[in-house]
This record gives structure tokens, sequence and C-alpha cells, in this order.
């Protein structure tokens, strides 16, 4: 007989109610994307937490994928967002931060409202469409970050640290989404229902 008391995992219940703290708080202090030169590694590695939109929209893709894939297939999401971030990286080099450059970060800011959607359906939608989904957000995000490229700095140097902050992003959202899993259903609807409200008041300041 198991005679493991009901409250023996409190710790991990503390921990669990904490990350959902912790991103309702991130929601709550979001703020427009503020513009940075980019220098180097270590330039490269800061952008994607610089940003709450690309902060949180990279966290959300650990969560969606902790949520809807199963082992290893987690990792498809954050392969396709990183895939298509580079790619969408050489985009912004070649564009930069001209004219088009306000409607990508209200672009970057909807993706978090997307995010929000995709967490809160993320049973119903099928696997392929929420991937593209994903895929067409790492683009967005990677042409914001190309377009802030300093022409004076290696680009390489530049795309392997935000490449490394957002791995590191989609990490903590893999975490939180395994944490999120054990919670009652509301805590993700209330945290998913938050990112999508927040990714919507970015947007409309930006629009």
């Amino acid at each position: 007989m198991n005679t493991t008391p009901s409250f023996f995992p409190a710790t991990s219940m503390v921990r669990r109610v904490g990350v959902a703290a912790v991103l309702t708080l991130a929601a709550g202090v979001a703020h427009a994307h503020e513009g940075h030169g980019a220098q180097g590694l270590a330039a490269g590695l800061a952008h994607p937490f610089a940003g709450v939109d690309h902060l949180l929209a990279m966290i959300a893709v650990g969560l969606w994928s902790a949520a809807v894939l199963k082992g290893t297939r987690r990792l498809a999401g954050p392969a396709f967002f990183l895939l298509a971030l580079l790619a969408g990286a050489f985009i912004g080099v070649q564009t930069g931060a001209g004219a088009a450059g306000a409607y990508i970060e209200a672009g970057v800011a909807l993706s978090v409202a997307l995010f929000g959607a995709l967490l809160l359906a993320r049973r119903q939608l099928p696997l392929v469409g929420g991937l593209a989904l994903v895929a067409a957000a790492g683009a967005l995000h990677g042409i914001a970050h190309g377009a802030e490229w300093s022409s004076g700095t290696s680009f390489a140097t530049y795309a392997a640290g935000f490449m490394l902050g957002s791995a590191l992003l989609h990490a903590i959202g893999l975490g939180a989404g395994a944490a999120l899993a054990r919670v009652p259903a509301w805590v993700w609807r209330v945290q998913a229902a938050g990112l999508g409200v927040v990714g919507l008041f970015m947007f409309a300041s930006r629009i």
C-alpha cells in the first residue's frame, strides 16, 4: 500500500505555482520592444531577452511543444522556430530596419497573441498547422533580429548569440510546460489567455 502522504509533493507544487506566477508577472510588465544595436555574441545573446515580445514568444514555443508533443519530439517546435529564425535573420540583414520595420515589430507582437491562442487550442489544431505557425513566427522574429545587426560586426557571431539565447528560452518554456502539465487545467488556460491579451496589447500599441 502506498503510504506516501498526499502533501509530499508540496515543494513541487510550489515550484509549479511559481512558474505560473512568473509567467503572469512577465506578461504584466510587457512593453514595446526597444531598439538596440547589435555588437557581437553578447548583443546577440541578449537580444531575445531584451524585448519582452521576443522573450514571451520563445518561452511559449517551449510551452506549446511540451503540451502537444511527446518525448524527443518535443524538440520539433523549437527546431522549426530556430531554423525559421535564422532564415528570417538573413532576410532582415538584407532589408534592414527601413519602412517595413514598424510592420515587422507589430507582427512580432501579434505572434505573442498567436501563441496564446495556440496554447489555448493546443490539442485542437493539427500538428502540421501548429508547426507552420511556429515557423512563421520564427521568421518574423528572425527578421527583427537581422534588421538590428550592426554591419561593423560579424553576423555569424551575432547570429550564434541570438540562436543560443532563443534556445535557452525554448528550454525554459519546455521546463515550464512540463510543470504546468501537472497543475489544474484552469492555470494553463489563465496563462495562455494572459499571453494572448498581452500580445494584443503590444500589437495595438504598434499599429
